[in-house]
């Protein structure tokens, strides 16, 4: 990019040059070897089409994901929550190995061992994980600390096709070892459940999916 001083002021292509005016100055510059209709179809662009598939993909899903906890997510004090989890969709879906590249999902990817304990322990934020005082087998929650008194479990069905998400939320109290909460949804669906922890003030101590 150059600038350019002259009394006719040009705007527009000519050749292989471009005109325009960036704050206040005629600026000049060559075009864009990029070709939109040879990205489309041409094989030395196929890595990057894949990429960019899966990078919308891990996109949208972390947006779905993250919307529906908007209400909590607020209490992280986390300015680059948004990155952190982007990047946490990537490295799950990085896990899918039943899909060809370029259509592997987040959703393949929690399918695994290894996605499902990459999510549970992301922490949010300033806060704590969850997982230092619940512990989760199907619907039974197992108490391993004393410190919360009240909780909310969030179960999430999640529509990678659509980009969708159903919530159901139900308030638990944690007074006994072992609490068991609702089923939301059906078997055949698939679904995350995100947990929040409050003390005794009602202030938000723990986090995370479980």
């Amino acid at each position: 990019m150059a600038t350019y001083e002259s009394f006719i002021k040009i705007k527009g292509s000519v050749g292989d040059l471009v005109f325009y005016t960036l704050n206040d100055k005629n600026v000049v510059r060559k075009k864009s070897g990029f070709n939109k209709k040879a990205f489309k179809k041409a094989p030395s662009y196929e890595k990057v089409r894949q990429n960019s598939s899966e990078f919308g993909h891990c996109s949208k899903t972390g947006k779905i994901i993250r919307k529906s906890l908007d209400p909590y997510l607020k209490d992280t004090g986390d300015a680059l929550l948004y990155q952190k989890f982007a990047k946490l969709m990537t490295e799950i879906k990085d896990l899918d190995t039943v899909s060809e590249r370029g259509k592997r999902t987040v959703e393949n990817g929690l399918k695994t061992e290894n996605g499902r304990e990459i999510l549970n322990t992301f922490q949010f934020g300033e806060i704590k994980n969850v997982l230092e005082e619940i512990e989760r087998k199907d619907r039974i929650l197992y108490i391993k600390g004393e410190k919360a008194e009240k909780a909310v479990i969030i179960t999430l069905k999640l529509d990678s096709e659509t980009y969708t998400v159903e919530k159901a939320e139900e308030d638990l109290y944690l007074n006994q070892d072992n609490i068991s909460f609702k089923k939301q949804f059906s078997d055949s669906d698939f679904v995350l459940y995100f947990m929040i922890l409050k003390n005794e003030n009602n202030k938000i101590s723990h986090m995370g999916f479980v």
